[in-house]
């Protein structure tokens, strides 16, 4: 259950507990009208209904009005879920805007982002110059490069340019600095080329393209099922910051041919991440409301699901000429 809160003219109430009624939802509390004539309304909604609802409350009330969407620990007495619901839960996803709200913070260039790209970097190098995997995945879970990726997928999912092109900045900042980063390491430390964490990131097969496509899958479903906890293992599944280090450590100490594989496997993550995120979102339904707006994003989605599918094709053209398959 939700509970969403309306702040909206007195002159609303009567079509907003209308729309309540239209979707099994109940009007549990009306304040009265303030000095302005505009009044609170509180309606708790079940989960499956309430991206509807605010569909149509956003339909109504337009800018002039403020709509709160809360949490709810519990609501007593419970109701008990009847047969006819079971289809509904079984398809129901966060809304659009809790999506948005959880997701576009990370796609922020500000201080913090950028400390965490650069802590996370000296902590992985670390790791993949000991070889010590503990190290490593510690690093991995920070995971400061995946939200701005996830970010991108949501706004070509909503047509959104800004979110998309706030995200491309983000990601284009952090990898950036990561990459510096580890050059200057590179060129500072001594390479141990017997570490296993770090040679793994010099090789790529079609392996780590499956697991790149699962992972992105994954943490777009997390995410719109409200499972936060499964991002955690996305986080070292298919982090981006190892192989960017790696890319970095090997460019440093001048191995060219291995820098080469760590930024295929850096350009097949980013790329199937990104594909699998924009799939998901498609196939979940996540779209904006008014109907010109979806026939926008329709079209970017497509265009760019084309774009990344052709890249990941080259790529994977590219991993089988490299492999010998293709003379």
């Amino acid at each position: 259950m939700k509970l969403i809160e309306v702040i909206t003219d007195e002159k609303n109430l009567q079509p907003v507990t209308s729309i309540a009624e239209q979707h099994d939802s109940e009007v549990n509390w009306v304040g009265s009208p303030d000095m302005q004539g505009r009044q609170l309304i509180r309606i708790l909604v079940s989960i499956e209904n309430r991206q509807s609802i605010l569909d149509a409350l956003q339909g109504l009330l337009g800018e002039s009005s403020k709509i709160l969407v809360l949490p709810l620990e519990a609501v007593l007495p419970r109701k008990e879920p009847e047969p006819s619901d079971q289809k509904a839960k079984e398809t129901v996803t966060t809304t659009r805007e809790e999506l948005y709200n959880s997701i576009v913070k990370n796609a922020h260039i500000d201080s913090t982002y950028l400390l965490l790209v650069f802590l996370s970097t000296v902590v992985v190098a670390i790791g993949l110059l000991e070889d010590n995997v503990a190290v490593v995945i510690g690093a991995m879970v920070i995971a400061p490069l995946l939200g701005p990726n996830i970010a991108l997928a949501l706004g070509a999912a909503l047509g959104d340019m800004a979110l998309m092109w706030k995200a491309t900045k983000t990601t284009i900042a952090g990898v950036t600095l990561a990459l510096s980063l580890s050059i200057a390491l590179g060129l500072i430390y001594p390479l141990n080329l017997n570490s296993h964490e770090l040679m793994t990131r010099t090789d790529v097969g079609l392996d780590s393209v499956v697991l790149a496509l699962a992972s992105g899958a994954a943490a777009v479903v997390s995410l719109t099922t409200g499972l936060a906890s499964v991002l955690v293992g996305v986080m070292v599944a298919v982090a981006l910051l190892p192989p960017t280090a790696t890319l970095g450590l090997m460019i440093g100490a001048g191995q060219t041919k291995l820098a080469v594989g760590a930024a295929l496997l850096l350009a097949v993550n980013i790329v199937c991440v990104n594909l699998a995120a924009k799939i998901v979102f498609w196939v979940r339904g996540v779209k904006p409301r008014s109907w010109l707006e979806k026939q926008k994003a329709n079209q970017s989605m497509v265009t760019y699901m084309v774009i990344w599918a052709i890249t990941l094709v080259v790529l994977m053209v590219v991993i089988f000429i490299r492999k010998g398959f293709i003379l």
